[in-house]
């Protein structure tokens, strides 16, 4: 009974929760064009997670606990709606310990040292590093304030080089957000934002990504993608960016994840 109510109190205080599932299609198959959602990897260090906040799933996220990043992350857009940021960064306990349930918690909320982080990155990681916690799911394109706070945890950010991230990544943010309410108004807009994995690692713990990617597909009613395309961009301050068709980007990440085949939207 106590440590039902230590995990109650827990949740109380988290407002909210990180559902970590066995088949997110099925739990949360609603930010996945089609309900599909892109390719997943073998091995056992890769979770499923249904992003949740007070009770509302809000993206979905494909989480390598290997590396201690995000492979990407699936969202909705639907319109500009000028959301704040927040400053404080939550982790998801279950994924060092299943018993400390679905919430989705402060790093303080877990209060054995020695199972924090142990599947996950923390905010010590990214203390003078260099790098800034960089979103995959981003507030700029959240469809809600309560979306946008929901986008404040860390199985949900990455290493990104700080002028990457502040100018060149902020820049392709805009213009995505600006072509898709140009061209997609009358779609359902789908988006899966991620990273690849490189070599350099910060804290002896996490991954520093070589490349951030985003691709978008505007399925129609006929369940296609009518309108979409993709941006590869290398982590660092070299405005190294580009776009292009959707089928010449998922060669592209096909080649940099060193698979057969790499498929972010399956219809």
């Amino acid at each position: 009974m106590t440590l039902f109510l230590h995990v109650l109190m827990l949740f109380l205080l988290s407002g909210g929760s990180a559902k970590v599932v066995q088949n997110f299609e099925k739990e949360c198959g609603q930010f996945f064009a089609n309900g599909k959602s892109p390719t997943t990897f073998i091995g056992s260090q890769y979770r499923q997670i249904c992003q949740t906040l007070n009770g509302v799933v809000y993206y979905a996220t494909y989480y390598d606990t290997d590396n201690k990043i995000p492979v990407y992350s699936a969202y909705r857009f639907a319109g500009l709606m000028g959301c704040t940021r927040k400053s404080n960064w939550y982790i998801e306990p279950q994924l060092d310990n299943k018993i400390l349930g679905e919430n989705m918690a402060s790093e303080g909320s877990v209060k054995d040292k020695n199972l924090r982080g142990v599947h996950q990155a923390l905010n010590e990681d990214y203390e003078k590093s260099g790098f800034d916690r960089g979103h995959l799911a981003p507030v700029y394109l959240a469809e809600s304030q309560s979306c946008a706070d929901a986008t404040f945890t860390l199985t949900n950010a990455a290493p990104q080089d700080r002028c990457f991230n502040r100018i060149f990544w902020w820049d392709v943010e805009e213009e995505l957000a600006e072509t898709l309410e140009k061209n997609c108004k009358s779609h359902s807009v789908y988006i899966v934002t991620g990273v690849v994995p490189g070599t350099v690692i910060i804290n002896n713990r996490v991954k520093v990504p070589s490349h951030f990617w985003t691709a978008f597909c505007c399925l129609d009613q006929n369940s296609k993608c009518s309108y979409s395309g993709g941006v590869i961009g290398s982590n660092d301050s070299y405005n190294n960016i580009k776009s292009m068709t959707l089928a010449k980007f998922e060669e592209n990440l096909k080649k940099l994840y060193g698979t057969t085949t790499f498929k972010v939207f399956q219809y």
